[in-house]
């Protein structure tokens, strides 16, 4: 009788690679988390070091920087750069805000979103400035030697200038937005940079018995700033001489202005010139300011004259200066739908004229 050969039983084999394919994948999910944290780790060490980097090389340029209790964190995904207070010192201006927050995403290291929280407390000239804020953010798109957008909106602005006679001037801004970029096809051959700002709801009192009453503001800038490429941050006497000389000039598409009945839009160009001051002509239309400029121009012209002539002066201003063509309608306009256009406001030799009159008691101080 022949005996039946032995036969060996695959289940445990069968059984060993069962469990190998059932902590496989959790193994590999280990491995690539310990990977991750290595990088992590290793772009952490890298942010710190040219952190430190160029705080150096700000300090050796004359700027001081100072982040007090910094930490750098964010694992797994984002590094972080935390200030309980960030301190600059220049040899013409001091500044403390903080907390700050510097957050990009590790995926992402150009695009940098900034958080402050405030006090901001600012020192420069013997004039001190103040300004608190509910929220404040920025935005920095990063490129290679440059940007390709920034970006700061804020809310709830409170704050006020000391150190000015008569007496510190206090201002409110509802909520302010600014984004500023590269202008297409300009931006490497002429340094020109686009920005755009929008303001809601401010208040500024010192201007509230020129422009006849105390309604918040509404105000939006678009415009284009030439040869401004090469910005840093030194002193800014420094900076404007330097972006004087390079032949800048900012180049206003629209400024629109509304407060209460008053509204006002302006274009055209300005620049410095050898004197520092503001320079340029504008084009300016207006619903409701012409009553306000009117009697400033009647005032210095019928002073000479006195009595009789006075009024009669102040009339015929009145009257040049109301009687502008009608234009087509604008937003920010009357409530017929149109703007009247002002003769041309031109700056110069620290004047400012509209038309053929220089407005009165009204000079341009250099700006540095």
């Amino acid at each position: 009788m022949t005996q039946a050969p032995e036969t060996t039983d695959p289940k445990p084999a069968g059984r060993r690679r069962g469990r190998i394919g059932l902590f496989l994948p959790f193994g590999l999910l280990l491995l690539v988390a310990v990977l991750w944290s290595a990088g992590w780790v290793w772009v952490r060490g890298r942010a710190a070091e040219e952190i430190d980097a160029w705080f150096a090389r700000e300090a050796q340029a004359g700027r001081t920087w100072t982040c007090t209790d910094r930490a750098v964190g964010g694992y797994p995904f984002r590094l972080e750069l935390r200030c309980a207070a960030l301190r600059f010192v220049r040899s013409d201006v001091t500044f403390t805000v903080g907390p700050v927050v510097a957050v990009a995403q590790v995926y992402q290291p150009r695009h940098v979103i900034v958080e402050a929280t405030g006090p901001f407390h600012v020192e420069q000239d013997g004039k001190v400035g103040d300004v608190d804020w509910r929220l404040l953010e920025g935005s920095i798109h990063l490129a290679a030697g440059g940007f390709q957008r920034v970006s700061l909106v804020a809310d709830a602005l409170k704050g006020q200038v000391a150190g000015v006679e008569p007496q510190p001037i206090p201002f409110t801004v509802g909520h302010l937005e600014v984004h500023a970029r590269p202008t297409p096809g300009r931006f490497d051959t002429e340094g020109a940079v686009d920005v755009s700002a929008r303001v809601a709801k401010a208040t500024l009192p010192l201007l509230d018995p020129l422009l006849g009453g105390p309604e918040p503001a509404d105000l939006a800038l678009d415009a284009t700033v030439n040869r401004a490429a090469g910005v840093r941050t030194r002193p800014l006497a420094v900076e404007l001489e330097r972006w004087r000389n390079a032949g800048g000039s900012v180049d206003l598409t629209r400024l629109t202005a509304e407060k209460g009945k008053s509204r006002l839009q302006v274009q055209g160009a300005l620049r410095l010139d050898e004197t520092h001051r503001l320079a340029g002509e504008l084009d300016v239309r207006t619903a409701g300011l012409d009553a306000v400029i009117a009697p400033l121009i009647a005032e210095q012209l019928g002073g000479r004259i006195g009595g009789d002539g006075a009024a009669l002066i102040g009339n015929l201003v009145g009257q040049f200066l109301g009687g502008g063509r009608r234009r087509e309608p604008a937003p920010g306009a009357g409530p017929d739908g149109t703007l009247k256009a002002l003769p041309p406001v031109r700056l110069a030799g620290g004047r400012v004229s509209v038309g053929p009159f220089a407005i009165p008691n009204l000079r341009l101080d250099p700006l540095y």
